[in-house]
């Protein structure tokens, strides 16, 4: 008999950690708990992958009707309705979490929906007062948006506050120029919100590939997106009535609609009313909300960690070897509170691989090299491999690319613009890097994820027969580098 009460205790009832705590329950037989805080499903079900991607779909009808005129339908222009669109969504993910608890149930996990924190190497504390031993913990407890160090930064909104706002609004401020930024500023921008982004860099989606990144900036301004690079907040407080009186939102003139706003807000809380900005660019404007993407945290405050043994880094991260190990040998982390690849099928990965390693006696590390991802502006951004620019520090390469007008939209009569591209070493031929910003994307690079993580060669791509007329039979019909490095 055991000297614990189980097995395994899971903290955090994300992706990662519930599919670590059924695996481990349902195909080793062992005894599991898991306890979560809040919402069962975690940042990715509740309040970040899922919702974001069917706010992405909700965002593109917009430009159904005037694209089907240029196919000879005569379809009426309707209007957005964002409280039946919020209804459908929560509906949703209430579903989905209700899958993810029957998941665990249905596996024999013990659940507790409770905080937990570490005591020691084998105990952890809930929120509920009781005391619990497991023979190993293993800790999913993901990360959290933040909000920027400056004053009054409690006023913006960050990610997670999106999906419940009571209406649109009018205007928005997004700060910010990575992937959840630009995500947000081209859905809000196609619900008809008008949308203005600030970011500090000098061009938007940092590290990832520049001409991909260079393609979706201009994409999104010709969409309607009022970016500035090069820019930050200065200074921002809850506007006056003054400052309604002053300026304008959504080019709207200030009147009884907003000082009715002004004065309903209740003087300080996110959200709550119209905000006044300060630019460093001089640009002095009231918007209805101001959202930070501007970076996220691992959940490990106020967890116990480090009085347990357990090293931390610089941004609270834990820190963990190849197999998921702390240095706590009975301690275990996965996903996005270790900071690796912050990515749901990576946390998904690396809690299968823990089960592996610990309940299969089956050592087993988590590949993260040459994983597909996609951001979901629009036009979308698929990527696998390394960037042009990451690869030509690397070694010397050839460079594949075209960009185009797709057959769809340029019939429809928009300006829209593609870009298929390879990234191919000059010495084995390998393809480095694929990168694909044109609608579907992310459909497109998952294949595409395929055969680099393969190893195919240019040589290969060329082999393959083309799917015409499709815009992805571009990738394989590259035939002349455009550049060398």
């Amino acid at each position: 008999m055991s000297d614990f009460d189980f097995d395994l205790f899971v903290i955090g009832g994300g992706s990662g950690g519930v599919r670590a705590a059924r695996v481990a329950a349902g195909e080793t037989g062992a005894k599991v708990a898991l306890a979560e805080e809040d919402r069962y499903g975690g940042t990715c079900v509740i309040r970040g992958c899922v919702p974001k991607k069917l706010m992405v779909f909700a965002s593109e009808y917009g430009t159904v009707a005037e694209d089907a005129k240029g196919y000879g339908w005569d379809i009426a222009e309707g209007s957005f309705n964002w409280g039946s669109f919020r209804e459908r969504l929560k509906n949703e993910l209430d579903r989905l979490e209700g899958i993810y608890r029957n998941l665990l149930k249905n596996s024999g996990v013990t659940s507790y929906d409770a905080r937990a924190k570490v005591k020691d190497a084998h105990t952890v504390e809930l929120s509920t007062g009781e005391t619990i031993t497991a023979k190993h913990i293993l800790v999913a407890t993901g990360g959290r948006p933040m909000r920027p160090e400056i004053p009054n930064a409690e006023l913006g909104l960050v990610s997670d506050d999106i999906f419940h706002l009571e209406e649109l609004p009018s205007s928005i401020l997004i700060v910010g120029g990575g992937y959840i930024a630009c995500e947000f500023a081209c859905i809000l921008n196609g619900l008809g919100v008008e949308v203005t982004q600030y970011y500090r860099g000098a061009q938007v989606l940092r590290g990832f590939d520049e001409q991909a990144r260079g393609l979706i900036a201009e994409s999104m301004v010709e969409n309607g997106v009022q970016l500035h690079c090069g820019t930050d907040i200065v200074e921002m407080r809850l506007a006056t009535a003054e400052d309604l009186e002053e300026h304008e939102i959504a080019g709207v003139p200030m009147g009884a609609r907003m000082q009715e706003m002004l004065a309903d807000h209740s003087g300080g809380k996110p959200g709550d009313g119209p905000v006044w900005v300060k630019a460093s660019n001089g640009d002095v404007k009231v918007f209805d909300k101001v959202f930070f993407a501007t970076g996220r945290l691992p959940n490990t405050d106020d967890m116990g960690l480090e009085e347990a043994g357990v090293k931390l880094g610089r941004k609270g991260e834990i820190l963990v070897d190849d197999y998921s190990a702390t240095d706590v040998p009975s301690i275990y982390a996965i996903g996005d509170v270790t900071d690796r690849v912050n990515l749901t099928p990576v946390a998904i990965r690396e809690g299968m691989a823990f089960v592996e390693t610990v309940f299969k006696d089956n050592p087993t590390k988590v590949d993260h090299e040459l994983i597909p991802s996609a951001v979901f502006t629009q036009p979308e951004f698929g990527t696998v491999g390394l960037s042009e620019e990451e690869a030509a520090e690397q070694e010397p390469i050839e460079v594949y690319a075209t960009s185009f007008r797709p057959m769809q939209t340029a019939f429809a009569g928009r300006p829209d613009r593609v870009m298929m591209k390879l990234v191919v070493s000059k010495e084995t031929r390998k393809v480095l890097g694929c990168h694909i910003v044109a609608p579907n994307a992310g459909e497109m690079i998952q294949l595409a994820g395929i055969a680099v993580k393969m190893g195919a060669t240019k040589e290969d791509f060329d082999r393959t027969v083309a799917v015409h007329p499709t815009m992805s039979e571009e990738i394989v019909t590259l035939k002349s580098p455009v550049r060398t490095a």
